[in-house]
């Protein structure tokens, strides 16, 4: 270059981000303090207003958005705020839960089921956490599929806001809470999950009580552990299969790489850093799970954990619903005899069990079922 010729600007921080070929950021999958950590010159307030305009559906880009145009302006640079395409919505015809099945941009399907609570007019929200799941539990559908990736943290966040585009502000409707029980394991997308269930919980982005958010896991005792450490207000579901070891392990093949008793000592952790008393989850398979020394042993442990920890878990016991085709499905669902047997045999030794309502099973939208098994080529 000459002297005389005039020299190239100096690309702005943004700008240099944005040419650098470095993905774009998915705005909605961020908490203010990520977003001003991302974009080089944000301010904390820049960035808890372009959360707030992103999570009302506002435009950020817009000049009337009251944001400064320089942060404007790197926002824009390099964010965008990508969406799940819906595939199909379905209603129960039973109990009003509604079930979405979305496509991720490269086509992957995963399922989010909308619950309607006692309380009129408000929902929980079951979003997937995988697309698909590696751990292979025998009463699950989505085990069924194998792993096919994680999610990003945005792609958890949207389908919240999937959901909420469906209720009527206007009469009230709200989401109350999310559950992280639909497809794949949480805490095996641990990072991902982290950042959704803060982006979910923020005050600027979903403000949902991070005590209505519950993470469920067949029991990775590193994340538990992780959880009660950097989530310790949300709360924590376990799925056991069985409080026996040998009938566990082949329910639920984790129990190989992480036992029974080690997942027991993470629980028990969990509940001393936060003090929230866990959700345990027993899914009762006819001849498999449901005896009474499988209800003796869960007593015993329910028991041996409020030794531990001065508290008794919540524990859940779940119908099965229906996996596969008659010909094809391994399992059955308990007589109500039995499990009448069975929880009472639990409330003799003190411990008292609330049986859980699996809805939306007419449209396979209830516990075990979601396995996204549809084409996903647009209607």
């Amino acid at each position: 270059m000459s002297p005389e010729s005039p020299a190239e600007p100096t690309p702005a921080p943004a700008e240099r981000l944005a040419s650098s070929g470095a993905e774009r950021l998915a705005l909605q999958g961020l908490t203010p303090e990520s977003l001003a950590e991302r974009v080089p010159g944000m301010l904390p307030s820049d960035a808890r207003r372009v959360v707030a305009l992103v999570h009302r559906g506002a435009d950020f880009r817009a000049p009337d958005s009251n944001l400064r145009r320089s942060a404007r302006l790197a926002v824009e640079a390099v964010g965008h705020v990508p969406q799940l395409r819906e595939v199909e919505r379905v209603q129960s015809d039973v109990d009003g839960f509604l079930k979405l099945v979305l496509a991720t941009p490269d086509e992957r399907l995963i399922e989010t089921v909308r619950i309607p609570l006692e309380r009129p007019g408000r929902f929980s929200v079951c979003v997937s956490s995988q697309v698909g799941c590696a751990l292979a539990c025998a009463f699950c559908a989505t085990g069924r599929l194998g792993l096919l990736r994680n999610l990003e943290s945005w792609e958890i966040v949207e389908q919240v806001r999937r959901v909420r585009a469906t209720l009527d502000a206007a009469r009230g409707e709200r989401v109350h809470g999310v559950v992280f029980q639909g497809m794949g394991e949480p805490l095996s997308n641990f990072e991902r999950v982290l950042e959704a269930a803060r982006v979910l919980s923020d005050s600027n982005a979903q403000a949902i009580d991070a005590r209505k958010i519950t993470v469920s896991t067949v029991g990775l005792a590193p994340g538990i552990r992780r959880l009660a450490r950097e989530l310790p207000r949300v709360r924590l579901a376990w799925s056991i299969g069985s409080a026996l070891p040998g009938a566990r392990r082949r329910l639920m093949p984790i129990d190989r790489s992480h036992p029974l008793d080690e997942a027991f000592d993470a629980v028990v952790e969990h509940a001393r850093v936060t003090g929230l008393a866990p959700l345990w989850a027993v899914t009762l398979l006819a001849g498999v799970n449901d005896s009474e020394a499988d209800a003796r042993a869960l007593a015993a442990m329910a028991r041996r954990f409020e030794a531990d920890t001065g508290r008794l878990p919540r524990i859940s016991i779940i119908p099965y619903n229906r996996i596969a085709a008659d010909d094809d499905d391994p399992f059955r669902r308990v007589d109500v005899d039995v499990e009448g047997r069975f929880r009472d045999v639990m409330r003799d030794a003190g411990v008292f069990t609330h049986k859980r309502y699996s809805g939306g099973s007419d449209v396979a939208a209830a516990c075990g079922q979601l396995a996204a098994h549809r084409d996903p080529s647009p209607a």
